[in-house]
């Protein structure tokens, strides 16, 4: 009913003054209706933010609801309120979006250690923004799972890290890179009690090796000495057994690592990469010999854009980069296969952009280097793969190779979130947590169980050239996080899937105690997901 016509008087609720709630006294009763623009504060005009009298609480509740950076930038965009300066400290001259983007930076485990210094120097290098920064931040999280638990499926042996920092290992150890202090073989998981007392977030994985990071950026390393040795055959000149601080990189607050064949990468939290030998003929932008345990800082085109996440293969490494423009992808290193992505097969000492995701209107979200072939996951959910298609490990119907990268069209329909990829072998993980695989079928490292020979051993291809659902895993009525599994020419693959609920799931080979489950009668393989008891917890 309409207040002219009942005689109800009517009360202005504009021009209220700002005071307690309750302390506001109603006005007494006026006699006639009076028809009035309502507004929210004061001599505010129509179409003005509501809230612009009290910006602190516009700061509170965006720092409170962790906005992305995309959503700030889109705030920014709406009304000049922020854009202008918010005249609050730390810096006054900062509008409310940049406060909110730094005060949620604060909250992330990597930055709250930086100094005030370093700080500004990762904004000017990630483009002069808090909210890029924060976005290097966030992709950072998402690529590595950092703060987050983890299974590494590799070449013989496997490492698992809990949500809580300690480490589990088991598998092959002739080289002690189980870290217990001996070489005797590990068939059941066993955490490592030398690193008691230290919080391990990250671990890589090659043969004969281990390297773990800690929540400080310190790097542990044990097994094989050499950074530089190849994966098959080589022994170093000492076994180390237990882990041991990597003295060359006390200086450098280390958040990932990345073993390839004759050389290791590591990513600082600055976003900077550095690389330890396969430096002869000047590969990988430095000179140096097979022994050298110096690191040396990335060269060319990467040295002022942050890197967010590496992957490592077979004589190349890719960098996934985060540039104020978007995410790109840069390679480097051996070209043969067409594994870097620029359409041709020849080497690159430098990195180099791969410019094909640009002509896809893709931006990269996740890299991984299998041994000669890629793969990226957009953030719009789409998959690419290029280089050596032996087996069907790019998934498009056939074993051709593919010099850059190309959309799997088999996955259409599949909104991708994680992507992993070993020898001839690639699994992704869709965003409602199924898991797709196709490849070399070896050793059921695929999960596809209804290929099991009879005699129970891995002695039988099974190849799969498109995408097909993994249905042993679907089963397991668990959502599927993360897949982890084999990158190497020379031993055989094994499988890992991490769920949500903490459990972890092993499937492959299994010869030399790598999947942390006895197998019975004999047998080397597990063809179907068993689970793996360690408390992800």
């Amino acid at each position: 009913m309409d207040a002219t016509t009942s005689g109800t008087p009517a009360i202005q609720y504009h021009a209220i003054p700002d005071q307690p709630i309750a302390s506001i006294v109603v006005a007494a009763p006026v006699s006639t209706f009076q028809r009035v623009q309502r507004h929210c504060f004061g001599d505010s005009h129509p179409g003005e933010f509501p809230l612009a009298a009290n910006p602190s609480i516009v700061l509170h509740v965006l720092t409170a609801c962790n906005l992305d950076p995309q959503d700030l930038a889109k705030l920014e965009a709406t009304s000049s309120f922020f854009r202008q300066p918010a005249n609050f400290a730390p810096d006054f001259e900062l509008s409310i979006t940049e406060l909110a983007a730094l005060d949620t930076c604060q909250k992330r485990a990597i930055f709250m250690p930086m100094t005030a210094e370093e700080r500004q120097d990762l904004k000017q290098k990630c483009g002069g923004s808090w909210k890029l920064v924060l976005r290097f931040l966030l992709v950072g999280e998402v690529c590595c799972r950092r703060e987050k638990s983890q299974a590494i499926a590799g070449p013989g042996h496997s490492i698992a890290v809990t949500s809580k920092g300690a480490v589990y290992s088991f598998g092959s150890n002739s080289s002690g890179q189980l870290g217990h202090g001996t070489t005797e073989e590990e068939w059941r998981p066993r955490q490592i009690r030398s690193l008691q007392g230290i919080r391990i977030i990250q671990a890589a994985v090659g043969a004969g090796r281990t390297m773990l990071i800690s929540d400080a950026g310190q790097v542990y390393a044990f097994g094989k000495d050499l950074f530089g040795e190849g994966e098959y055959g080589v022994q170093g000149s000492i076994l180390v057994t237990t882990p041991q601080q990597v003295e060359s990189l006390k200086n450098i607050f280390v958040v990932q690592a990345a073993i390839g064949n004759f050389f290791t990468a590591v990513l600082s939290r600055e976003g900077r990469v550095y690389t330890f030998s396969w430096g002869s003929d000047g590969r990988l932008c430095h000179q140096t010999d097979p022994n050298d345990a110096e690191p040396h800082p990335l060269l060319g085109a990467l040295e002022n854009i942050p890197v967010v996440q590496i992957a490592a293969g077979y004589c190349y490494l890719l960098c996934l980069a985060c540039q104020p423009s978007g995410m790109s992808v840069y390679s480097v290193g051996c070209g043969l296969g067409g594994k870097l992505g620029h359409g041709a097969k020849t080497d690159e000492k430098y990195p180099r952009l791969i410019e094909q995701f640009q002509l896809l209107n893709l931006q990269p979200a996740v890299v991984a280097a299998g041994a000669w072939h890629a793969a990226v996951v957009g953030r719009d959910g789409r998959v690419c793969t290029w280089g050596w298609g032996r087996y069907g490990c790019l998934g498009h119907g056939n074993e051709e190779c593919e010099s850059v990268p190309k959309v799997v069209e088999a996955l259409s329909n599949v909104k991708a979130v994680n992507v992993a990829t070993g020898d001839y072998t690639t699994f992704v993980v869709s965003e409602d947590g199924e898991v797709f695989s196709f490849g070399c079928g070896e050793y059921a490292s695929l999960g596809h169980n209804a290929a099991a020979p009879v005699d129970g051993q891995g002695n039988r291809h099974a190849n799969v050239s498109s995408p097909e659902l993994v249905t042993s895993l679907k089963q397991l009525n668990e959502r599927v996080l993360q897949i982890s599994l084999t990158n190497s020419l020379y031993w055989n693959a094994h499988t890992f899937a991490l769920t949500e609920s903490g459990k972890l799931y092993a499937f492959g080979a299994g010869d030399k105690g790598q999947l942390g489950i006895e197998l019975a009668n004999n047998q080397t393989v597990r063809w179907n997901p068993e689970r793996v008891d360690i408390d992800f917890s």
